[in-house]
């Protein structure tokens, strides 16, 4: 017979579920750049090796300020960002005056019919530190894929999505949706996230309308 195992031990390496309580997760996300964002998701930051949805009414609502940061980041650190099938073609002189390094962003683009397909061979590549894509039409299979992709290619992968999709379930380790707070400023909600309960206060991102 083996060596017991202490109980706490197990609860600490989530062997072992204990009815009303959880077990201590490591702040060990990727930093977004906004403290006060990191201080609301359990991991303290974007989930490493995994896939971020951002849930919007529209395009062009601050999601990219909300990213940008962390980009530029991994940019100056030598790491590529990919864009797979972007909407708009990105306007250069505002992603290098955001700090992004473009020697290091690459602008994949595929048809509406490859983009998911593109999305996932980026995240599973192993060559890219971010991946950001707009998949129009994926449901939780295709969510899965691309999870299982960005953990395969250990980056971080953020989804670009029509909040309609809020109401679906999702293999996502994250979730926010853009919405707006009591005073009408841009917010984002967390609708899920991995490591704990999602909280009830919402991030306003400084500066947005």
């Amino acid at each position: 017979m083996g060596q017991p195992v202490a109980l706490e031990s197990m609860l600490a390496a989530r062997t072992l579920w204990h009815a009303g309580r959880s077990a201590a997760i490591a702040a060990d996300g990727e930093p977004t750049g906004h403290a006060a964002l990191d201080a609301l998701l359990p991991q303290g930051g974007w989930p490493r090796r995994a896939l971020t949805e951002l849930l919007l009414p529209a395009d062009g609502v601050g999601e990219l300020s909300l990213l940008l940061p962390t980009l530029a980041r991994m940019t100056r650190a030598g790491g590529t960002v990919a864009l797979v099938a972007p909407p708009y073609i990105p306007y250069a002189p505002a992603w290098q005056d955001a700090g992004v390094d473009l020697a290091w962003l690459e602008v994949v683009e595929a048809s509406a019919r490859d983009a998911l397909w593109a999305f996932e061979q980026c995240l599973r590549s192993g060559a890219c530190a971010a991946v950001l894509g707009w998949p129009q039409q994926a449901d939780a299979a295709a969510l899965r894929r691309l999870q299982v992709a960005a953990d395969s290619g250990a980056c971080l992968g953020f989804a670009l999505r029509d909040r309609r999709h809020a109401v679906n379930a999702s293999p996502a380790a994250l979730r926010l949706e853009r919405t707006r707070d009591a005073q009408g400023a841009s917010a984002w909600q967390v609708r899920k996230c991995r490591g704990g309960p999602a909280p009830a206060q919402a991030f306003v991102l400084p500066g947005a309308a």
